[in-house]
């Protein structure tokens, strides 16, 4: 079988201040002990160079925590390992996050040089009082000057992390927000509802947030608006200018393969006899970076065959154009008729719409994604 396209996912787990909404991988510190962990991310991609033996990567991404807490310098090296042990696309997309508690002018364009030709900056918000009610170490100023310097450093992309339906927000002050971020014009926007995690300080001590009609008004009068302003919806929160999706996240959404290397990174890797392996690293920095090379995988399992569709569902159906039957076939090795019967069903009730050529969700599948994915699991 054809095999997908291969990413790879880097994880730099440290930031200034865990975020009450944030349930990723990340711990506060006050230092990062930058070359010691360098030297583990390196030693944990020699471990994983099997998994992409003769394979060439599409995209890498260093997501976080807060990568920008690096230096310009360490993500240089940390390319360079990179470049070195793996074979990487002439047009590789290579994707740093950073937060603008942590921007400077010079440490953009160091990024730049080092390699990095796409910033995902975590804004949230442009308005002080969402931004205090979110617990970000940065102000609005911090933002804008952030935005500013990202677009002068010569990325060939920028995207904007903003958030909506936050505590006291109403549609008209989601409204402005949205607009003071789309005045930088920049290629890619990821506008987003906060949502309340497991294991968080907002789901232990939630915050009022907006009523669920008031939460339909932002949604409908931001999707106007970024369309009005050129952005192509192209996934559930994904908006982009033509040509400046991102391509790491396709490659998430189309079910392709990708290394994960860093504390907590996870990993899926389809087999050339079509199985599918996903693992996962040590979550807890002291531990992962106490570990030999070999030794940083802390899980390691098999897709049983009768969730490869349900899995293939949960990522293709946040895609707007939804997805090919083409596609299906080559990601689960399975034909149209494995999942007909969901199909039609979920049609009858208005929730997808398909045909012989694919299927992808309606307006009102996209509202409850959740439960038309679900159909696609096992009971």
């Amino acid at each position: 079988m054809q095999l997908p396209e291969l990413s790879l996912y880097i994880h730099l787990p440290w930031c200034q201040r865990k975020c009450p909404y944030c349930d990723f991988n990340s711990h506060e510190a006050r230092t990062i002990p930058e070359t010691e962990y360098l030297a583990a991310l390196l030693r944990d991609l020699q471990s994983d160079l099997a998994l992409a033996k003769g394979r060439t990567v599409q995209t890498v991404f260093i997501g976080g925590g807060t990568p920008s807490l690096f230096s310009a310098d360490a993500i240089a090296r940390l390319l360079d390992g990179v470049a070195t042990s793996l074979t990487l696309a002439p047009d590789v997309e290579v994707t740093l996050e950073a937060n603008p508690g942590s921007a400077e002018a010079q440490k953009f364009a160091g990024f730049r040089a080092a390699g990095i030709n796409r910033l995902s900056l975590g804004v949230q918000s442009l308005d002080d009082a969402c931004l205090q009610a979110l617990g970000r170490v940065h102000d609005s100023g911090q933002a804008r000057q952030a935005i500013e310097y990202a677009l002068a450093a010569g990325f060939d992309s920028v995207n904007v992390d903003l958030m909506h339906g936050l505590p006291g927000q109403t549609p008209a002050s989601a409204e402005t927000d949205l607009r003071a971020a789309l005045a930088y014009a920049p290629s890619h926007l990821s506008w987003y509802q906060l949502t309340i995690e497991p294991n968080t300080v907002f789901h232990k001590r939630p915050p009022l947030l907006p009523l669920e009609d008031v939460l339909a008004d932002i949604q409908q009068a931001g999707e106007e608006l970024l369309a009005a302003a050129g952005y192509r919806q192209y996934e559930v929160s994904a908006y982009s200018r033509p040509g400046k999706q991102c391509r790491h996240n396709l490659n998430y959404w189309t079910f392709g393969d990708y290394l994960g290397i860093g504390a907590g990174a996870h990993g899926k890797v389809t087999r050339a006899d079509g199985s599918i392996l996903r693992y996962a690293k040590r979550r807890q920095p002291a531990e992962y970076l106490a570990s030999p090379r070999g030794y940083f995988t802390a899980s390691r399992q098999e897709v049983p065959r009768r969730d490869i569709i349900g899995e293939f569902m949960l990522n293709a159906l946040r895609l707007n154009e939804g997805f090919s039957m083409d596609l299906f076939t080559a990601r689960t090795g399975l034909d149209a008729s494995a999942i007909a019967p969901q199909l039609q069903h979920l049609q009858a009730r208005g929730l997808l719409v398909h045909d012989a050529r694919g299927a992808r969700t309606s307006p009102l599948g996209r509202r409850f994604l959740d439960s038309v994915t679900a159909e696609f699991f096992p009971d």
